[in-house]
């Protein structure tokens, strides 16, 4: 199996557990070992009290991104520790990208950066999160789920 394969495997077994980032429509168009693209179309319900997009639905998208790309190895991986710096709004009805890349991973410890566009493509957001391994895989390496 190549790691391509794998990272894939591994994304859609998380994929049909991962309840919340499929209620709030975001989308993993790529994955990759370490490397992740998630998208999410800002809604109507996503929207703080100044109508744009509420820091904590920017803060999951990014989140998200992350988790698949730290376990795109098919080891079990949990955030540590996570920090979002926000650099623009993101708007009702606008599709943002977070593009999560790989910056050290060593033993069951990981960085990884995520930056998040707007439709525009202007920066809206930096995340950057720590992961640290936990016990389990996601398929069994044999071919079995």
């Amino acid at each position: 199996m190549t790691p391509e394969e794998r990272a894939k495997r591994s994304a859609k077994a998380m994929w049909a557990d991962d309840r919340a980032s499929q209620a709030m429509g975001i989308e993993i168009v790529e994955v990759g070992p370490g490397t992740a693209t998630a998208t999410m179309m800002v809604r109507d319900d996503m929207a703080n009290g100044h109508g744009i997009a509420h820091g904590g639905f920017m803060f999951a998208l990014a989140d998200t991104a992350f988790a698949f790309a730290c376990n795109s190895y098919n080891t079990r991986v949990v955030a540590q520790h996570n920090v979002i710096t926000y650099l623009s709004p993101g708007h009702v009805g606008e599709v943002l990208t977070a593009t999560c890349t790989e910056v050290h991973r060593a033993g069951r410890s990981g960085v990884y950066d995520v930056a998040i566009t707007g439709g525009d493509g202007r920066p809206v957001a930096l995340f950057r999160g720590h992961s640290r391994q936990v016990s389990g895989a996601h398929f069994a390496e044999d071919g079995a789920t």
